[in-house]
């Protein structure tokens, strides 16, 4: 949105304006030159609409605004709820999940519409990007199809481009490197694949999935990455299964860890996303 030279915004329309920005695209830097061009003020008075809106975020808990200096310098949003709405995102997400009706054959859960919806893909993605933000990672890399829209939403708060592993390399993306791993779920070889123009040599990355059983997929990914020299800070996925204990990745984050009965007619659900703190 441009401002004309002959409108002259209120103070609280353009704190407005720049609150829609900084929370359309948090963690993306915003320079206080360009805001104050569209706006048609001083530098100096964008300053003090950011320092307002600085302190009502502080006040509010939801976030943190960062003013960074020098040349390539701006205003940035990072988002951070409270730990009273964590909690509350996380038992409506457990709630949904505990429905013995998403029980699927071979101990996995419907989980599509939940992936799907932009209101959790929005949600979720918030909180991988709140939970890898400090990590500062160049790339988030997700794995064909259901990890994509969780991915691209952790890629949005986290202002970094989303890089997608497939399972056949595609003609239209050009030469691809590909690997053969143990999927966790079958114990089955499978093939990952990833263009060589995807990423840059020693990047760094976070992986974010869906559903996680043993822990193949998740290796495989880092194991491609690897033929790439980009280093994995860390894997999230957002429901875990508690079977097979032992994973093939060392380390992973999660929201949720899921428990069936024997007889798979029953499930049980439990919160393990980190706190926000």
């Amino acid at each position: 949105m441009w401002v004309q030279e002959q409108d002259r915004w209120s103070r609280p329309m353009r704190i407005s304006y720049i609150t829609e920005r900084l929370l359309s695209q948090p963690c993306r830097v915003f320079s206080l030159g360009d805001l104050a061009r569209n706006l048609c003020v001083a530098r100096s008075t964008i300053s003090e609409d950011v320092a307002i809106i600085r302190e009502v975020f502080r006040q509010s808990g939801a976030g943190t605004v960062e003013t960074l200096s020098g040349a390539t310098g701006g205003v940035r949003l990072r988002v951070r709820p409270s730990q009273k709405q964590w909690d509350a995102i996380t038992n409506e997400l457990v709630e949904e999940l505990q429905d013995p009706g998403r029980i699927l054959p071979g101990g996995f859960l419907y989980m599509t519409d939940i992936i799907f919806s932009p209101h959790w893909g929005e949600i979720l993605g918030t909180y991988f990007a709140h939970v890898f933000g400090p990590l500062d990672p160049d790339y988030v890399v997700t794995i064909e199809t259901k990890g994509i829209p969780i991915a691209l939403m952790t890629a949005r708060a986290l202002d970094r481009p989303l890089v997608l592993m497939r399972r056949n390399s595609r003609v239209t993306e050009g030469s691809s490197v590909n690997i053969n791993y143990v999927s966790g779920s079958s114990s089955r070889m499978q093939t990952m694949s990833l263009p060589r123009r995807a990423v840059e040599t020693g990047k760094s990355a976070v992986v974010v999935d869906d559903f996680m059983r043993g822990g193949g997929t998740a290796r495989g990914a880092r194991e491609l990455l690897e033929e790439f020299d980009v280093r994995v800070l860390a894997t999230g996925v957002v429901a875990v299964t508690d079977v097979p204990k032992k994973k093939r990745v060392p380390e992973y984050i999660s929201l949720a860890e899921v428990s069936f009965s024997p007889d798979d007619s029953g499930v049980e659900v439990r919160s393990t996303a980190h706190s926000p703190e």
